[in-house]
């Protein structure tokens, strides 16, 4: 019961990035947000949320498993603070980019939780090769918004 637990706690933990992240978004999504111009491959905004929840629970079972495999190997420490790291990164894009509507920054940022996902999955994959490979879709899903954030800040320097 206890490994159930401790699974369920590392995937709340993940979720709450999201959640904290959502409290940003939601103020601006519907209002902001819609007055930007887009490119043409932003998809509709129903497919953030269920997209991010299954990343976020995939960021979980990772945790989880380095966090059973990992205490006393080495790079241990690294990987979690690694990890810690990003998934405040995470969070904090929400906060600028919607919550501060600072689309540049955001990218700025963005581009750094891209470096950290990279380390942590290298780091993740000494301690748990599955951990690591968990985390592969996210590192796929934060490209893209990237991507997405910077296009997003082109199309639309001239009105900020």
């Amino acid at each position: 019961m206890g490994n159930i637990l401790k699974l369920i706690g590392c995937i709340l933990l993940c979720e709450s990035a999201g959640v904290i992240g959502a409290i940003f978004t939601a103020r601006s999504v519907r209002t902001w947000y819609v007055t930007l111009q887009k490119p043409s491959f932003n998809p509709p905004g129903w497919v953030f949320g269920p997209v991010w929840i299954v990343l976020y629970v995939m960021m979980g079972i990772a945790l989880y498993l380095v966090w059973q495999k990992g205490p006393g190997s080495e790079g241990y420490t690294r990987a979690l603070v690694l990890f810690f790291t990003q998934l405040a990164l995470n969070a904090a894009w929400s906060l600028i980019f919607f919550g501060a509507r600072a689309i540049l920054p955001a990218f700025i940022e963005i581009t750094l939780l891209w470096i950290l996902i990279v380390g942590t999955i290298v780091a993740f994959r000494d301690i748990s090769p599955a951990a690591a490979w968990l985390m592969v879709p996210y590192l796929f899903w934060v490209t893209f918004a990237a991507i997405l954030n910077y296009s997003i800040w082109r199309l639309n320097t001239g009105a900020l």
